[in-house]
Formats: structure tokens, sequence, C-alpha cells
């Protein structure tokens, strides 16, 4: 690179632009040519460009030339490092070349000095190359670089210092002393990791001292730093398969395949090794290579390997890729088609429903013909001039093209220009198996008319040797509707020996019930149960037609239950179709009004989803006995076992219970709690709402979760357990405190509960809310009750404000200050009574003259000592009649019994005991 200038080492090495070169040129041969023009000599550049040869300058060329010279030298040091002469020997034949071109060096000096002064020459003569020579050698350093970069050279990466001892190991070896050549190349590989002698060596050893575990290890090393050689993988591959690692097999397997693609035999035990781990998509995979290498020659194998191949795949549920299988078999070899290819064919073509394209086959290889009637005349549109030179075009066309023009078949031609079939003509070469193909296709492609003469010849064939046939067949009608053509056949199949099966009874008992056979139809359905008693869709059918037959025990009878309990526990398919069973079964019994067997289905199935939220809450279904017969009842337990895995065993009921949406699920929860309050098992449906608010998916949903907090209190409250019916109304009057329906529930469940724990919760909530209404006189009543009179009657007067047209808050208001008034130690006793007086008149002005008021008037009297004004509105308020409310009761707002206890005690302190007697004996009769 001497005789390139500054600028171009500087532009090769990047470390300046193009633009910063070109420029550094420009100026470099300005200031030269000044300075030739001072010293008066001629230029050199324009000689350097007068030997420019085809736009390269002989600069470039020198370039290219010692850049070519170098790579080659490089290789053959390369190619001599490459040999595996280990030790010097005179008599070597490479010892000799290396002494001959000593010799020739030796002549060879003064041509080559010679030739180093030529190039100087040349390199002074064209020293400022131009922008085309910089261009061309910027691109061809390029693509040199790009080929050395992509060269892939399976050489030895041995250092040629180490290959003596390389060789003094093998030898080693050889002579039994296994210990030393161990230890020599366990030098060379710690030297020279890299190379894959050593190893091989070494694999070597240990295969011959038995140690097949570390054979295997150090060939797999070496086989990998050594790739390309296939027999070693090969070998590798065997001997893991003899170690039982097939998966470390098919790994040597691949890597041989990929030196060595067109190797059938590597691909075949790499297929058959997939196969054994039940790999089925790299093993057909590999087939299809296989296929893709036979010669044409070889067109029984490709048979042969094709139809296995369609077998599998339509095994593994995999129909295109069978019938691409196939159909590359039927147009590579077409006369090496058998009856078998034919028959799997046509049976493919007719389980992808491709009816025509199986008659197709079907004609075209067995020799079958067609009868056609003539096309109609309106379905064969007629055309014009310009039409007609169309046709004659394609017609030309196809004259030219004799191959494609004899292989286009009649069955090629659209529907419209061919005719109905009205007859078969089959050789009686014909299987009866490609016979039965042949009539399902015609079946259904709806031509029906040249069945009989097939129909006659396959009843004459016996059932017990082709009753796969029959019912291939008679599935065929079924489903295009012929029952009548179908019946035939399958009452043949029922009555054999062979194929007396559950599904030939079930397809014979489908056709029965469209030909509205009912009473045979039950009967081939029953049987279908008897021999299948797992089969949901025989006891569903079962159970409608005995219940269109007016049969309701026997319907209940095919829908019992199918699996035991430790099945369904294990078997989410099983539980799933008992599920399907138990909500057909429970919707028979309530329509029957069986309501007792129609809560066991419902607590079945509702256990089922909510196993592990019944765990949580402590709820378990027992079976117990009541009134002779066994029924299913929810208790709760308290020394229930934990699940382990919880996330696990949800995820086995949302397979169990996919069978109906959460929001069908829902329903019926709802349907099973109402229909418990509707018996009166309030503890199990209040054990039911506490297992479903356990359960995620309706605890998270906010309007489930209120409306099943809504079901608790009902439950709960029917079933008196009022403390736990407190927790509930507690957390719906803080959700809600402007509701008077709750706060009236919340008295009602503070009065039956008899405990004062909703003081504080009150006051609390009064802190919270000080306006509400409801809760002033809550907690003026509960102060009441406590002693605190002051405290009651600043909470009664504020209602009193708020409501002063109230009589309630008016008799409240008085009664506080007659409790006030009748302390021990009161400062201003009659004050008080003036006042309790004063607010017990407003409350009878404003209720009226009842026996209410009455009775409150003479009560407070009477807690007064003015027994004597007592008397008198006790005996009014006898007088007055029972007042009639809206959905109460009358005996229960009737105060006769309370007035007159009250009178008796008055008498009884006078001593009028006879009186008192007589009042208790008009009034307190029970």
């Amino acid at each position: 690179m001497s005789g390139f200038s500054a600028e171009l080492i500087d532009y090769l090495e990047g470390k300046i632009t193009f633009e910063e070169f070109d420029r550094r040129r420009e100026e470099r041969e300005a200031k030269q040519q000044q300075d030739d023009e001072d010293d008066a000599q001629p230029s050199t550049s324009s000689q350097a460009l007068a030997k420019t040869e085809e736009g390269v300058s002989p600069v470039v060329q020198q370039a290219f030339a010692s850049m070519l010279a170098a790579h080659a030298s490089s290789e053959e040091e390369e190619e001599e490092e490459d040999s595996l002469s280990y030790v010097d020997d005179k008599d070597d034949d490479d010892y000799m070349v290396e002494e001959e071109e000593k010799v020739e060096g030796v002549e060879r000096r003064p041509r080559r000095r010679a030739k180093r002064k030529k190039d100087k020459d040349q390199q002074q003569e064209a020293e400022n190359p131009t922008v085309g020579d910089v261009f061309a050698l910027e691109m061809e350093l390029n693509r040199e670089n790009k080929k050395m970069m992509k060269e892939r050279r399976n050489r030895s990466k041995l250092p040629r210092a180490l290959r003596g001892l390389m060789g003094e190991a093998n030898i080693r070896y050889a002579r039994g002393e296994k210990e030393d050549a161990i230890l020599m190349c366990m030098e060379i590989i710690r030297q020279a990791p890299l190379a894959y002698e050593p190893f091989s060596t070494l694999a070597m050893i240990y295969e011959d001292g038995e140690d097949v575990d570390k054979a295997l290890q150090f060939g797999l090393i070496a086989a990998h730093l050594n790739p390309s050689d296939c027999e070693e993988w090969i070998k590798l591959a065997e001997m893991s398969l003899e170690q039982g690692n097939v998966r470390q097999a098919i790994v040597c397997y691949t890597k041989a395949i990929k030196y060595d693609p067109t190797n059938m035999r590597y691909l075949w035990e790499r297929s058959s090794l997939y196969m054994r781990l039940g790999e089925h998509k790299q093993c057909m995979d590999g087939y299809r290579r296989i296929l893709a290498l036979l010669p044409h020659e070889d067109g029984e194998h490709f048979m042969q390997l094709s139809k296995d191949m369609a077998k599998s795949y339509f095994e593994s549920n995999d129909l295109p890729s069978a019938l691409g299988v196939v159909e590359k078999a039927l147009v590579r070899h077409p006369n090496l088609v058998s009856d078998d290819i034919i028959n799997m064919a046509a049976e493919l073509y007719i389980a992808n429903h491709q009816y025509n394209m199986a008659l197709q086959v079907v004609v075209q290889f067995s020799g079958v013909v067609l009868g056609r009637a003539e096309p109609k005349a309106d379905s064969t549109p007629r055309t014009e001039g310009p039409k007609e030179e169309e046709k004659t075009t394609v017609a030309e066309e196809e004259k030219k093209d004799g191959e494609d023009a004899e292989s286009k078949t009649e069955e090629d031609k659209a529907p419209a220009e061919l005719g109905d079939i009205i007859e078969v003509h089959v050789p009686d070469s014909v299987p009866v198996d490609i016979k039965a193909k042949l009539m399902v296709s015609l079946i259904h492609q709806h031509m029906y008319e040249p069945l009989e003469g097939l129909m006659a010849d396959l009843m004459q064939q016996c059932p017990e040797q082709v009753g796969d046939l029959y019912l291939d067949v008679g599935e065929a009608f079924l489903e295009e509707g012929r029952y009548q053509s179908a019946l035939p056949l399958l009452s043949a199949l029922v009555t054999s020996n062979k194929y007396n099966l559950a599904v030939v009874w079930l397809r014979h008992a489908e056709c029965l019930k469209a030909l509205g056979h009912m009473e045979v139809a039950a009967d081939s359905y029953s049987k279908v149960v008897e021999m299948a008693p797992q089969h949901l869709e025989a006891r569903l059918s079962l159970s409608a037609l005995q219940q269109q037959l007016g049969r309701p025990l026997c319907a209940l009878k095919a829908l019992e239950p199918m699996y035991d309990a430790d099945t369904l526990a294990h078997d989410s398919a099983a539980a799933r179709k008992e599920l399907k069973l138990l909500l057909h079964r429970s919707t028979l019994l309530k329509t029957h009004g069986r309501v007792q067997d129609y809560l066991d289905a419902e607590i079945t199935m509702i256990s089922m989803l909510l196993k592990v939220a019944m765990q949580r809450a402590q709820v378990s279904v027992r079976s117990v006995i009541v009134s002779g017969e066994r029924h299913l009842r929810l208790v709760k337990v308290k020394d229930m076992s934990d699940i382990d895995d919880q996330e696990a065993a949800y995820q086995d009921i949302n397979g169990k219970t996919s069978v109906l949406s959460r929001e069908e699920w829902w329903q019926l929860l709802l349907s099973c709690v109402r229909t418990l309050c509707d018996v009166q098992r309030y503890k199990e449906a209040e054990l039911l709402v506490d297992s479903a608010m356990e359960f995620f998916s309706f605890y998270d949903n906010k309007p489930k979760r209120k409306e099943l907090e809504f079901f608790g209190l009902s439950a709960t409250f029917l079933d008196n357990n009022f403390r736990k019916a407190y927790d509930y109304i507690r957390l719906m009057v803080m959700d809600n405190v402007d509701h008077p329906q709750l706060w009236n529930i919340f008295n009602q469940l503070t009065y039956n509960s008899q405990h004062q724990r909703h003081h504080r919760f009150c006051l609390r909530l009064m802190l919270k809310n000080p306006d509400n209404h409801a809760l002033c006189v809550l907690c003026g009543h509960n102060a009441l009750v406590s002693g605190s009179f002051k405290h009651a009657l600043g909470q009664y007067v504020q209602a009193f404000r708020t409501h002063p047209n109230n009589p309630l808050y008016s008799l409240c208001v008085g009664l506080t200050f007659f409790h006030m008034a009748s302390q021990k130690f009161v400062a201003k006793r009659h004050p008080l009574v003036l006042q309790g007086f004063s607010f017990l008149w407003r409350y009878v002005e404003l209720r009226g003259e009842c026996q209410e008021s009455m009775y409150n008037l003479g009560r407070a009297l009477h807690q007064m000592g003015l027994v004597h004004l007592a008397i008198h509105y006790y005996h009014k308020a006898l007088t007055l009649p029972v007042e009639r409310l809206e959905g109460i009761a009358s005996d229960q707002v009737d105060l006769r019994k309370e007035i007159t206890f009250n009178l008796s005690l008055i008498y009884q302190a006078s001593g009028n005991m006879e009186m008192a007697r007589q009042l208790i004996n008009t009034h307190c009769i029970i």
C-alpha cells in the first residue's frame, strides 16, 4: 500500500468520507501540477490514465492481483496444515516436496526481484487513481470479504505443533497403552479445545473399554466439532438408542440429514423414532420428504408409503393431509392404483363430504360406467355468435393439448352440462367395499334411481361379513332423510350376531322414531341403554319417548345416575354428562311435583359447582332417611379437611361445569334456594347461601352478591337465627340508610334478638348521618330503654321538630317526661308531670279517641298513681272498637287483654278481688 496516496489509505480504512477524499485528491493534484510547472516536468497522471484498461487503472489491477495472491498463499498454507503427517520422515513424499521447493526457491530469486522491480515501476506510474478506480477497488474488496465470510471449511483445527503429539497418542492407543493415550489427548484438548481429533480418539478408547457413556459423550463433542461426518452421526445415533435416549438419537439423525439431505435411510429412521415418541407431525413430515425423494421407478414403495401415511393422517383426524397424500399418489402412479387405494380415497372423500370426488375416483379407476340422462334444454344456456366463436377457440386449444383432453373425464365438466345418473354398470370384479362407497356417494348426491340394483346386490351379502357396509349405507340414508330405505339394512344388522351392537340399535331407534313407530323405538332405545348404560343421548331420547307415551316413572328411570362419586371426582367428561342428565331429571321431577327428589337433583348439581366453596364454608352434603326414603341434606361440619391446591380444584370444577353458563348456574341456585324456603328448610337455604357467598364468580358480581345477602337475611330470619340475620341487615342499612323497609326489618330483628349490641352501632351511624330521621327515633328508643332519659328526650324533640304532626313523637316526649318525673331524686317533679300531660293530650288530639289513645292515657295516669282517672280511661278504652289495619290481623292490635290486666291490678290493690276476677274472666280468656 506504499504506492497509494495518504487520502486513499484513509478512505479505505474508513477514517474519512468519500467527499473528503475527493476534495483532498483535487487539492493534491492541483498542488502537484503547480510544482510540475515550476520544475518543467511532465505530469504522470495523464500517463496513468492512458494506461487505464476498461476503466480500471494498473494500480487497482495490481491491488487485486496482490490480494488474490495473498488469498491463494493462505489457502496453500491451510492445505499444508490439513496434512496428517505427524512425524517428518525423509522417505515421506511431503518431506521431499519441501526439499524441492527449497531448491527451486534459490533459482527463482532473480526472477522475483525482476518482478518486484516491474511492480514498483507500475505503482510509480499510477500513483493517482481515479474515482472509478476507487469504487471498483472498494466493491471488489467487499465481494472478497463476503466470500471469505461465507466459506465453511471442514478443515482440521489442530495446530501443526500438536500433530506429532496426536500421532503419538494414536500409536499408543494402537499399542494398547490407553492411559498414556488418554493423557496425551487431554493435553491436546487443553491446548487446542476446538480440534476434533483428540475427542474422536478418546471416544474410541472408551468404547473399546466398554465405557459407553463416556464414549458417547466424547463422540458427540467430536461430531459437533466436525459436523460434516454423517457416518459419525449415525454411529452416535445407534449408541444413543442402545442407551435408550431416543431424543438424542433424533438429534443425531437430524445432523446427518443436514449434511446428506437426500439419504432416505436417515429420514426413515428419524421418522420411526418420531413415531415412537408419538410426535405424529414430525414423523409425517419425514415421510413426505421420503416421498419426494423416491424415484419414479419405485412406484410400489411410493404407493405403499402413501397408503400408510393416509391411514395415519386419518386416525389423527387430519383429513386434508390424508387427501393430499392420496391425491398425489393417484396422479403420480395411476397404473399402480389398487382396490385398497381406491377404497381408501373414496372413504376419505366421503368423510370430507366431497361425494362427487369420491364418485369420480370410483368411476376412473374401477371401470364403473355411469349412464346419464340427456340434460334438460333449460339447464344449458344458449349461446349466440360471439360465444360460439369462443367455444370453437376453446375446442381448438383442447385439441392441441391432447394429453389434457384425454385426462379430462366426464365428471370434470360443469354440473349444468351433465344429466342425472339413471343407471350404473359395475363390473363383477369390483369389490363390495367399493360398491358400498359408490352407493354412499350416489345417496348424498340424491341419485336414488340407480340404487335399486346396487341395493339388491348388497342385501344378498351376508350381514355377518359386510355389516360395516350395511351400516355405512344405512347411515347415509338416515342423513338424507330416507328412513324407509335405511330400515331394512338396520333391521338386518340388529338381528345379526356380530353387529348386534349399541350403535346399530341407536341408529335403528332413530329410524323408527322418525317413521313414527314410538313403541318399537322405545324398545330399541331401551336396548341401547341396556348395552351402553353411559350413553347420554340414548337416555335422553328414551326418557322423552316414555314421556310422550304417558309413562312418567319409566321416563324418570331412564334418567337415573350413570356414574358413582369416585368417577365423577376424577373424570371431567363423565361429570359433564352427569350434569346434563341431572338437569333433565330435575326438570322432569319439578313437572311431576316431586319436590324432595327435585331438591336432591338440584343439590347434587350445585354441590359439583360449589365444591371448593362449600369446603371453605364448612358445609357438607349428607344422605339421610326421611319417611322411609333416602334424601340429601346440607349440614354444617366443623372438622372438614382443607383442599391443598385450591387453584387446581377451581380449574377442575370449571372443566366439569362448563355444560352450563354462569348465568344458568345462577338461576339454578336461586331456584334451589326458593324451593328450600317453600318447603321450610330454612337452615339448608342459609347454608347454601353461605356456600354461594364463598364462590368467587358470584361474590365478585355486586348485584348477585346483594341478592344473595337478601336471600340469606330472609332464610336466617325465618329460621329464627336473629344473630346472623343481624349481620346481614347491618351491612344493608349501612349501604342504604334512607331505606324505610330495612329499618323496619332492623327493628324487628333487634326486638326479637333481645340483645343490645345495636345501640353502639346506631350511635356510630348517627354520627355519620345526623339528619337521618329513622336513626334519630331509634337512638331515642335505645336511650329510653337504657335509662338515659335526657338523651332520649333530645332525640325525640329533634324528631318532633321535623314531624310535629306525628302523634307518635308527642307520645314519646310525654312518656319521657313521665319517666323523668317518676325518678327518685327529681328537683322539679310537678313541671315535668305538667309537660308530660300537655304532650300526652296533644297526642290524643292528633290520634283521636280510639282504643290505643285511651289505653296510653290511662297507662300514663296509672304510672303516676292517679288510679281513679286511670280507671275512667281504661273503661272508656274497653268500650271502643278494635281498629282494622291492612295486612295485620285484628287480634294483634286488640288491646283489651292489656287493658283488663291493668284494671285487675288496680282492683286487686284496692281489695276488690271480685271485680278483678270478673274482668279477667270476661276479657282475658284464651
